[in-house]
């Protein structure tokens, strides 16, 4: 682990430094548990209180919010960024893999591993795949035929990553993801389903992050592609023949079935469920449990998941929406007989 001083990290950062410049710091840490020679930062106003008991070597903060604070501060635009920035320099996570070719690997002859490559114990490369400089295939990963790992692709653990998948640079997957998998493809004849097999591919850009055990399947004829600078998080679906735009994160047990279209930088909440079939276009936001069933075609914030109430609340609503339909008839008769009455009158 490397020290830096203030002076280092304000020029690294673009920040504007008001303290002492000669500070060394080791450690990022949060405004209530840091100690000297930490740094933390203000991203949130609601933690500004915490400003005057942080014991802090020094604080990232905006302009607006250096005023609360006295000691050594990094002045930025945007604090949760530079924070981000500033762990990348600071990261301690270890390789998944060291340099070289594991003994207990076994690697087809007929594939092609660079020479700074990294792969670990027990993985399995096929045949006619292809692995980056700098990538990093993890204990137990399994590569299948003819797919590519771009450079400086890190694999963790127990991935899995079938055949004919093409894999951009800089990618991290987490462990247990499986790349490339059947998607959910069945005819059924007179009560049997017949399997249909799965002939495309999974085509991922660079800079793409999947969380663990999330699974994209590969298309049924076209391919699956997920663009660059995608993030996924833990336990999501890709279902055959998504498309993904760059940019769009989605969080985590958000399920997105078949040859559905998402545009560029969408912001996608945790356990939302989207339909098959449909464009979603750039620039769309979908909260929490919200459910997709048909296109959204202008960008802005959309929401349909149920915030919690009492269980006697519930109840009560439940039982006046089993009813929508007897009122819906009652409030037509109103409607009728109230437009009688005014002829009528």
């Amino acid at each position: 682990m490397h020290n830096y001083t203030l002076s280092q990290i304000a020029e690294l950062l673009g920040a504007t430094l008001d303290g002492d410049g000669a500070c060394e710091i080791s450690k990022i840490a949060t405004l209530a548990n840091a100690q000297s020679g930490h740094i933390a930062f203000l991203a949130n106003k609601k933690y500004r209180s915490q400003l005057s008991d942080t014991q802090a070597g020094a604080v990232i903060l905006s302009a607006a919010d250096a005023e609360y604070y006295q000691g050594n501060k990094l002045i930025v635009a945007n604090p949760y960024v530079c924070y981000a920035k500033l762990a990348q320099l600071l990261d301690t996570t270890p390789r998944s893999a060291s340099p070289g070719i594991h003994p207990s690997a076994v690697v087809h002859p007929d594939a092609t591993v660079a020479s700074t490559a990294a792969i670990a114990a027990n993985a399995v490369i096929e045949a006619g795949a292809v692995i980056g400089d700098n990538a990093q295939i993890g204990a137990n990963c399994f590569i299948g035929e003819n797919t590519k790992i771009g450079n400086g692709t890190k694999l963790w653990a127990n991935v899995s990553v079938y055949h004919d998948v093409e894999i951009g640079s800089d990618c991290l997957f987490q462990s247990s993801s499986v790349i490339g998998s059947d998607g959910f493809g069945y005819a059924n004849d007179k009560g049997q389903w017949i399997k249909i097999p799965q002939l495309g591919r999974v085509i991922i850009g660079d800079k793409v992050e999947i969380g663990a055990g999330a699974t994209v399947d590969r298309g049924a004829i076209d391919d699956t592609i997920i663009h660059s600078n995608v993030i996924i998080d833990n336990q999501c679906q890709i279902a055959h023949n998504v498309e993904i735009g760059s940019g769009t994160a989605i969080a985590g047990c958000t399920v997105i079935a078949g040859s559905t279209t998402i545009g560029k930088n969408c912001q996608i909440a945790g356990l939302v469920g989207i339909n098959g079939h449909i464009d979603i276009c750039d620039g769309v936001i979908l909260t929490g449990m919200s459910m997709v069933t048909k296109a959204i075609t202008k960008p802005g914030i959309y929401s349909s998941g149920l915030p919690h109430s009492s269980n006697k609340e519930w109840r009560r609503n439940i039982a006046h929406f089993r009813n929508l339909p007897e009122m819906k008839v009652r409030l037509k008769a109103l409607e009728t007989l109230t437009k009688s009455l005014n002829v009528d009158n």
